[in-house]
């Protein structure tokens, strides 16, 4: 998608890798934007259980470890439905780009890499929800910023994820509670 919005502009040469950026934060800002209005709208619902464990384990909202212990199966469910539903209608051609990340560096490197990203992206989450602006916009802006700055420092280990499951392909048994929908 951004490579087709750049052939649109007509951004080429040494601008396309500032503009890239620019432009995946813009699609990560719109998507963030819709999923939280989704979310209002289904009464503060949540689409990612690491803000979810985060936000219980700093002890922020009104979530009780009965309601976590139901809102993770949720979640995790609706994440399966998910992808199998993307697999379903993506069309023929563009198939092969779905295949996901994949451990570009040793199972040791990958896996601090991952957790690092993973306790940055959480943390920063943490500290621009609880302690950022207060305009709504600006938060959801910094949270896409955030996230395709450290997608993009991830993609070098792993490609585009900050999901230490992530380093466990090669040996699944390294983490108990990983689902792979491939």
């Amino acid at each position: 998608m951004t490579s087709l919005i750049a052939n649109v502009i007509g951004v080429q040469g040494s601008q396309l890798l500032w503009a890239s950026f620019g432009i995946t934060t813009a699609l990560v800002f719109f998507l963030v934007l819709v999923f939280n209005m989704i979310g209002d709208a289904l009464g503060g619902a949540s689409f990612n259980p690491t803000g979810t464990a985060s936000f219980y384990a700093a002890g922020v909202g009104a979530d009780t470890l009965f309601s976590m212990a139901l809102r993770f199966p949720a979640q995790t469910l609706g994440a399966v439905g998910g992808a199998l539903a993307i697999k379903e209608v993506i069309p023929a051609q563009y198939k092969h780009l779905i295949g996901g990340p994949s451990l570009k560096v040793d199972l040791h490197t990958g896996a601090i890499a991952e957790g690092l990203l993973t306790f940055l992206i959480t943390f920063i989450v943490l500290v621009i929800i609880l302690k950022g602006p207060r305009s709504s916009l600006l938060k959801t802006l910094l949270l896409a910023v955030v996230t395709v700055a450290l997608v993009v420092a991830g993609s070098v280990y792993t490609g585009p994820s900050m999901n230490p499951a992530n380093v466990s392909k090669r040996f699944p048994s390294s983490f108990v509670c990983v689902f792979f929908t491939e």
